[in-house]
């Protein structure tokens, strides 16, 4: 079992920053991919971005050069850099840790994020 923790999320104007961290905890035996979604009210969830053990990134095309993920395998943690802000980016950020070989998967609890003047 994989525990995940967020932190970061908050109000913020248009055009400002936040920074969102989840930390994975529990039974972390082999190589893994992190990654966060986001769910805006009435519509799907959706990736946001993703990095791989190796480093390997990948961004949903309306945060690509505004949002950077990263992670600190040391300490198991995920980190997601959001600037440019914008309204539409409103939305409940969650945490995936996903093993690479079983693909078994765990979700953290979501934190909210809203972008208003």
């Amino acid at each position: 079992q994989v525990q995940l923790v967020e932190s970061g999320g908050g109000l913020v104007q248009p055009g400002g920053s936040l920074r969102l961290s989840c930390a994975a905890s529990g039974r972390i035996d082999s190589i893994y991919v992190l990654g966060w979604y986001r769910q805006a009210p009435g519509k799907q969830r959706e990736l946001v971005a993703s990095i791989t053990a190796g480093g390997r990134v990948n961004y949903a095309d309306s945060v690509g050069g505004r949002f950077t993920i990263s992670r600190d395998n040391a300490k198991n943690t995920v980190y997601l850099q959001m600037n440019s802000l914008k309204p539409e980016d409103t939305a409940v950020y969650f945490c995936n840790f996903r093993f690479t070989v079983s693909t078994q998967q765990y979700w953290g609890q979501g934190t909210q994020v809203t972008v208003s003047s």
